[in-house]
C-alpha cells in the first residue's frame, strides 16, 4: 500500500475497538495501534494492523505522543483516534504535537471532566442537576444550604460510578472533603470532584455518530437500573432500546443534539447519559465521552438497528468536512442486553435457549445475553426473566471500585 492511504494512529489502553479498525483497514487505511503492555495477548485484530505498540503500563502521554511521531516520520498521519476513555485527552495532547485535525486536549477535556461539560451545558440551557466544584469551602457551604441532600460526590475524570459515594448530610461531605485532600495522589484529592444533587429516576443513554457537527445516528437505550446501583449494590446491568415512536424518545434525541452542539463535536461517537427525576418527570443531563459506549451497549444496538457504531465511526474518521456521509438505514428492531459480574471464569449460558437470543459476548468471569424481538415488551420480559435466573446461575458481587484498574 502507498504513503497515500490514510493513516490512523490508534490509541486503546484497554481492549477496545477491534471493528472501527477492521472496517478502517477495509477501506483502505493504515492502521497502528498503540496500547499498554497489560493488553499485548488480547484478541486485537492483527490483520488489520500496520503496526502494533505495546507500550509499558504506566506510560505517560508523552510516550504515547512520541511513538507516534515516530509514526510520522515515516508516514503522514491522517488522523489520531482515542478508542478508549482513558486515552481520549492523550489523543487530543498527540493531534496538537502532529498539528492534527480533531479534538484537541482542553476540547477534548469536556468529554473527559464532569465538571467542565455540565458547565458548558448548564451555559447552553441545558438542564442539569445543581452542582458546585469541591474546592471552595465558602462555595461548597453555600451550596449545601441552598440544595438539600442527598447530594453525590463524583470523580471529575472516572467512568461509569467508579468513585461516586452518596452523602446524607454536610458532615459527610466535610469528612469526605478531608479525606480526598489526605491522599497521596495529587489527581485525587477534593479539587478533583464535584458535588452535585442526587436526581432519583431512570437513567438513559443515547449512541451517537456525529458528522460535520450534526448527529447523523442516535441510538436510544433505557438502562434497568441507574449505572450506579449496579456498581454499589451488585446484580445484572441492563439495557434496553426506548420505544421508537415516543415522546420520551424524542425528547431523549433532542437533548442529547443540545448538549453535542454545545459541547462542538464536529466528528466522531458519543455515550451520553440522561436521567429522567422521578419527582418532576424532566430530563436531566449526567454526563458524555466522546467514544463508543462500553459493557456491550453497542452490540446491543447493533442487535436492534443493524448499525455498527464502532464502523461509522471509522467511516466518518475516513471522511473529509468537504465531503458527505450517511449512515446505512436502521432496523426499527427492539434489543437488550443483560450483563453481570459470574463466579465462573467462562460461564456457560447453554440453557438459555430462547430464539431472540442473538449473542453471548465473551469476557472472563462476566456473563452476558443480547437479545432481539418485534416489541420491547418482549425483550423486557425475556431480560426481567434472565435477571432472576443470573442470581441464582452466575452472579458474584464485588466491592464497588474508588479508582479505576
Amino acid at each position: 500500500m502507498t504513503d497515500a492511504a490514510p493513516v490512523i494512529v490508534c490509541l486503546a489502553s484497554y481492549f477496545k475497538g477491534v471493528d472501527f479498525m477492521c472496517e478502517a483497514k477495509a477501506r483502505g487505511a493504515r492502521v497502528f495501534l498503540l496500547t499498554r503492555e497489560k493488553r499485548r495477548h488480547d484478541d486485537w485484530a492483527h490483520d488489520a494492523l500496520e503496526a502494533f505498540f505495546p507500550l509499558p503500563d504506566d506510560a505517560p502521554p508523552e510516550v504515547f505522543i512520541q511513538v507516534a511521531s515516530e509514526i510520522a516520520h515515516r508516514s503522514r498521519v491522517s488522523r489520531v483516534v482515542a478508542l478508549e476513555e482513558f486515552d481520549v485527552i492523550t489523543a487530543g495532547l498527540a493531534r496538537e504535537h502532529l498539528r492534527l485535525p480533531g479534538l484537541t486536549s482542553s476540547h477534548a477535556r469536556l468529554f473527559r471532566d464532569k465538571l467542565a461539560m455540565r458547565a458548558v451545558a448548564r451555559a447552553a440551557g441545558v438542564r442539569v442537576p445543581e452542582f458546585v466544584h469541591l474546592l471552595n469551602y465558602q462555595e461548597v457551604g453555600e451550596y449545601m444550604e441552598r440544595v438539600q441532600p442527598p447530594w453525590i460526590i463524583k470523580p471529575r475524570t472516572d467512568v461509569s460510578a467508579i468513585g461516586v459515594r452518596k452523602m446524607a448530610d454536610t458532615e459527610q461531605v466535610w469528612r469526605a472533603m478531608d479525606a480526598l485532600d489526605a491522599r497521596a495522589r495529587p489527581h485525587e484529592r477534593a479539587s478533583f470532584h464535584l458535588l452535585e444533587r442526587f436526581v432519583a429516576g431512570d437513567v438513559f443513554h443515547v449512541d451517537s455518530i456525529v458528522f460535520g457537527g450534526e448527529v447523523k445516528f442516535a441510538g436510544v437505550s433505557a438502562y434497568g437500573r441507574p449505572p450506579m446501583n449496579v456498581a454499589h449494590e451488585g446484580g445484572a446491568f441492563l439495557s434496553t432500546t426506548v420505544e421508537y415512536d415516543s415522546e420520551l424518545r424524542s425528547d431523549l434525541l433532542e437533548i442529547n443534539r443540545q448538549v453535542i452542539n454545545a459541547l462542538g463535536l464536529r466528528r466522531g461517537a458519543t455515550h451520553a447519559e440522561f436521567i429522567r427525576g422521578a419527582e418532576d418527570g424532566k430530563l436531566y443531563f449526567l454526563e458524555i465521552a466522546a467514544r463508543v459506549g462500553g459493557a456491550f451497549t453497542a452490540e446491543s444496538l447493533e442487535a436492534a438497528s443493524g448499525v455498527n457504531l464502532w464502523r461509522e465511526w471509522a467511516r466518518v474518521e475516513l471522511t473529509d468536512e468537504g465531503q458527505t456521509y450517511e449512515p446505512p438505514a436502521p432496523r426499527r428492531d427492539y434489543a437488550g442486553i443483560i450483563l453481570s459480574l459470574a463466579r465462573q471464569e467462562h460461564p456457560d449460558t447453554s440453557a438459555y435457549t430462547d430464539a431472540e437470543i442473538v449473542a453471548r459476548p465473551h469476557k472472563r468471569h462476566h456473563v452476558s445475553l443480547i437479545v432481539r424481538a418485534a416489541s420491547a415488551a418482549r425483550v423486557r420480559e425475556l431480560l426481567d426473566g434472565y435477571a432472576a435466573r443470573f442470581a441464582e446461575d452466575f452472579i458474584a458481587v464485588a466491592p464497588p471500585l474508588e479508582r479505576a484498574e
